[in-house]
Order: C-alpha cells, then structure tokens, then sequence
C-alpha cells in the first residue's frame, strides 16, 4: 500500500512546475504590406518553457513585444511549484498576479479591450507549454488531451500580400526569395510560387494597401488562375462602410467564399452584412467571448476567426468553436508572424474542431528561420499532418533559440510597428482606417 502511495503521489509531485524560462526572439520577416504600413525587418517572439519536477519541459510561443515579455516574467515566479495539470489554478494564479498594461501601451488589439485580453494572452502561452509537457509525461499527443482528434491533417490558406522586394532601410544581408509583389501580375506568380512549394488549396489576400479597385482586380486575376481554389480577401477594416457597399456589385459568393474585416467594427460588419450574401469573417470585431453576443445580436459576422494566442489558449478556442456550431456560424483560424510551436499548437486545436469550416491562415511560408529541431515544418498539400508524437510534436534547438535570441538581443525593435516602418518610405503616412 505504502508503494502503491509512493507511486501515485510521487508521480503527481513529478508534474508540479519546478522553473519556467521565458526566451524573447526574433527573426527576419520580408517588407509585406497592410492597411497599417509595413512589416519591420525583424519579428518578434517569445518562446516559453516549463520545467516540471520529473525533468519534463514544455514549449509555448507567444508575443515578442516588451510588455508581454515583461507580464511573463512577472507571473512566472507565481507559477513555480503548481501543477501543470491544474490549468485552472495556474489561470486563477495569473489573474491575480498580473498587472494591468497601461491603456496607452499601443497593445489594444481591438479598441476597449486591453484589460479583458490580457488575462487570456498570458494565460495562454503557459496554457500550451503545459499541455505540450502533459503530452510527454503521458506519451499522448495534445490533441488526446484536448479530446482526441477528428482529422489527420489540418488544412491552412496561401496567404497572399503586397510587398516590396527588399527592406530599403537596413544592412542586413538578408535576401528575400519572394520578390515584389506589388500589382495584379505579381500577385498571382507569388500565389503560383506558394502553391508550387505548400500545395495550398485556398486563398487570401491581404489587402486595404491599394485602392480598392486594384484589388479587386488582382482577385479576379486569382480566380482567373486559379478557378478552384476558393478565395478570401481582408482589408483589416481599410474599407468605410460605404465603399465596401459600392464594391459589393464587384462581389459575389463565385468571387469570394469569406470578405473578412471589410469595414472596421461590429456595427460598420452588420451593415455590410445586411446586403450581402457573402459571409462576413472576422478577427477584429470579435476577439474576445465578451464580444460574442453583441456580434451576434447585429449578425455581424458569418465566420470567427480564433487565434489562441489571444483568445485564451486551445481549450477556449474548442469552446469558441462549441458556440459557433450552436449558433451556425463558421470557425476558422487567425496568423499573425510565427515559428513552429505556433503552428503545431494550432494544428492539434484545428485537429479536434469538428465545425472548422475553412482552411486556417498561417504566415509560416514567410518565416525562413525556426526555432525547432529538423528546420522547417512541412505541408503537405496545403496541410500539416498530425503525428501520435508526444505534445505537440516538436523538440526545442538550443542552438536556433540562442541565434534568435541574438537577433532580439541586437535587432533594435521591441515592439512592432508597421505605422513607423511605412513613415521612412512615405514620411506622411498615417496608417488610420479606414483608408478608403
């Protein structure tokens, strides 16, 4: 009996967090564009990895921006000795640790929402981290852990932007293989050479850069290369309510299978939504559960866009996915710029939604670099298959993170911003929306 205690409550001691080191990164990003401005040459990162008592880790990416940095360093030391299966106590843990950012840090992701993500946007990256290290204590994929999967493979989007060819202002030797892409012609060789190496299967378009009428143009350039691979368009709220109802008679569910964020908040979206049949997607307007029921009541959207990283981790992206289902609205996923934990953490989430309705966006085609073992991840067919390796999958190199860490330490960006990059190729430039 004494063994039989000795084991059971030895092994549940074995799980408690024994250290937690938080890694900021960064690494090169190509000059793509978007409503606000432009990418910075670098982007940035943090990689966290908890330690249990059993010698066990796990691995969580999240922001890479100095105030998110500094909220992870400051509800770490809370979370030393708690049990990495306990995710509710370790939330409980964060909330009443963390301090709330200032208002005018520039970190709202949606107007009025900066206390009510912050919780969720640190809770999350140790949110994964644990699950990956529950993954490799028991031997079981996260998915397991989120429930079992649904799918083998998850699919993802060729996510298509404006660039430029290189980043004008900087001395680093980097080449980027992408090119310019910076008319209707362009964006379809970048699409072409995207699906040639991913296989993708979908399309999206990043847009609010130009006038409306040149994307369009490039859209129905897509088509016309493509003519099965559904296509999607986002102008990040660029587009006033009224334009986006002039452009609708250039508009249709043959053209588009999603407009996502054409016209900036959940009012300016009901509108749109009112007089079309084209189903409204959204990151933007809904980000938060607190949002949910008012986007609802306008029937804003017709399709929620979830990113773990800030809507509260994997199990609250599964219960995003619940609500969806009951109220008959579409599922897919957010990306902003990534590496690999990123993307196999979104992978096992993806893998046990059964209502995901669209294939998710990733920007992982972008990124060059990676902070895992084996390099780069690979798609098959516009997917990334799941394995039955334990946690997410992936091993941390050592040598990558202190490459990267090198580059966040002698990069000179510590927060992104697309606004201030744009203003050294246009001095002018404000970078409001919307801007047409």
């Amino acid at each position: 009996m004494n063994d039989y205690f000795i084991e059971r409550f030895g092994a549940l001691n074995m799980s408690r967090i024994e250290s937690i080191t938080i890694t900021p990164i960064a690494f090169r990003d190509p000059p793509l564009l978007n409503v606000y401005g432009v990418h910075e040459p670098w982007a940035l990162r943090t990689i966290i990895e908890v330690h249990t008592e059993s010698g066990h880790y796990g691995l969580g990416e999240t922001y890479g921006d100095t105030q998110t940095i500094q909220q992870l360093r400051s509800v770490a030391p809370a979370l030393k000795g708690l049990d990495i299966y306990q995710l509710n106590s370790i939330r409980q843990r964060i909330q009443d640790t963390i301090e709330l950012p200032d208002p005018d840090a520039g970190l709202e992701i949606a107007p009025g929402t900066l206390g009510a993500t912050t919780v969720p946007r640190i809770f999350s990256a140790f949110e994964v981290a644990c699950l990956d290290a529950m993954g490799k204590i028991t031997g079981r994929p996260v998915y397991d852990l989120l429930g079992g999967k649904v799918r083998d493979r998850v699919d993802y989007s060729a996510y298509l932007f404006y660039k430029f060819g290189r980043h004008q202002f900087t001395d680093d030797p980097w080449v980027d293989r992408w090119g310019e892409a910076l008319t209707p012609d362009q964006i379809v060789q970048q699409a072409r050479k995207m699906i040639d190496e991913y296989g993708f299967r979908s399309i999206k378009l990043k847009a609010g850069v130009f006038e409306p009428a040149q994307e369009i143009e490039a859209l129905k350039a897509l088509r016309a290369a493509f003519p099965d691979h559904p296509l999607r368009i986002d102008p990040n709220g660029g587009w006033s309510v009224e334009t986006t109802l002039s452009l609708l008679s250039e508009l249709d569910t043959e053209l588009l299978q999603y407009l996502e964020d054409p016209a900036p908040g959940q009012s300016g979206m009901s509108q749109v939504s009112a007089a079309t049949p084209i189903p409204l997607a959204t990151n933007m307007c809904v980000i938060g559960d607190f949002h949910l029921r008012s986007a609802m009541e306008q029937n804003a959207v017709q399709v929620i866009l979830s990113d773990h990283h800030y809507w509260g981790g994997l199990k609250a992206t599964q219960d995003l996915a619940y609500f969806c289902k009951v109220w008959n609205i579409g599922v897919s996923m957010h990306s902003n710029s990534h590496l690999g934990i990123s993307l196999m953490a979104m992978t096992h989430a993806a893998a046990t939604i059964e209502n995901l309705s669209y294939a998710c966006d990733t920007h992982y085609p972008w990124q060059d670099e990676e902070v895992i073992k084996g390099g780069k991840i690979t798609f098959t067919e516009g997917a990334v298959e799941v394995t039955d390796a334990p946690g997410l999958g992936v091993a941390l190199d050592q040598t990558a993170l202190a490459q990267l860490a090198h580059n966040y330490d002698t990069c000179g960006i510590r927060a992104r911003d697309d606004v201030s990059e744009m203003r050294k190729y246009i001095p002018d430039w404000k970078g409001t929306v919307p801007r047409f």
